[in-house]
């Protein structure tokens, strides 16, 4: 799985992980959040996923890195957005196991996945669905309007 950083590039999952924890070793007394979130917007023929990976460094800034993926992938938009959290599940729990190994830094560090669901509109009756599942996997999950990983960096990939 390939990541775009707009600073570095392309990049793989490790390179990415890697320059996570050059960005946390900066400032490595300050508080940071990873963030991970997909947004999908379908199309014709196919649907585009978009991943958005999020390091914030609280009141300091950040940086972020997308990897953008079309499938054939045709269901409703329930199904949809079920897939959607388990793309960001999947790689916070990759990201989290590179983590396990730097002890000195993962005090710092909160994950959260952010799901593009609110309370208005279709996708609001499985909103206890999908926070259940980031939940029950170990991660603060954050809905519109705070889900700014999935609702605003992913989808401005996914057009």
């Amino acid at each position: 799985m390939k990541f775009i950083s707009p600073t570095d590039g392309l990049l793989n999952l490790k390179e990415t992980y890697s320059t996570l924890m050059d960005f946390m070793q900066d400032e490595p007394d300050g508080q940071y959040k990873l963030i991970v979130g997909t947004d999908s917007h379908p199309g014709f023929d196919q649907v585009v996923f978009v991943t958005a990976i999020v390091i914030y460094r609280l009141g300091r800034g950040g940086r972020y890195f997308y990897h953008k993926e079309k499938s054939s992938l045709h269901t409703g938009m329930k199904q949809r957005i079920f897939y959607e959290v388990s793309r960001s599940l999947e790689v916070a729990s990759k990201l989290t196991g590179y983590l396990a190994e730097e002890e000195e830094l993962s005090d710092n560090l909160e994950v959260e996945i952010h799901v593009d669901v609110g309370k208005k509109g279709p996708s609001s009756a499985i909103i206890k669905e999908v926070v259940g599942m980031v939940v029950g996997s170990g991660y603060e999950a954050l809905i519109k309007p705070d889900s700014y990983a999935a609702s605003t960096v992913a989808d401005k990939y996914t057009k």
